[in-house]
């Protein structure tokens, strides 16, 4: 960690988890500012395999959600929570091409409806 880390979650210890996951490979990392303020840490990484996406939404320690999606846009696996069980979730999934990791989808964004 570097002495910004090292305040941070000296500060807020829940951010030890965010570093750690982070840390893990493969995330990038966005705010979200409304009106000069952040309101949302954004988070994803792309899998090199099939095109599987998973994504974070931090609004703060204890609003939190996390998914998977397939390339075409389909859920198979969330989580809402608190920012440590959020990341614990996503710690804990196994990769897309690893065996137990989720495959069925268990929702789809909507498609735009054209007349």
């Amino acid at each position: 960690m570097n002495r910004f880390e090292i305040a941070a979650v000296a500060e807020f210890p829940e951010l030890g988890r965010l570093i750690e996951l982070k840390n893990g490979g493969g995330w990038a990392f966005h705010p979200v500012v409304m009106d000069g303020e952040i309101v949302l840490l954004a988070g994803w990484r792309v899998w090199l395999v099939g095109g599987w996406s998973d994504a974070i939404a931090i609004r703060n320690t204890t609003d939190a959600k996390a998914y998977r999606c397939t390339a075409e846009g389909g859920e198979v696996w969330g989580r809402e929570g608190t920012l440590v069980d959020v990341i614990d979730g996503l710690i804990e999934l196994p990769g897309p091409d690893e065996p137990g990791a989720p495959k069925l989808v268990k929702g789809r964004r909507p498609i735009l409806w054209t007349p």
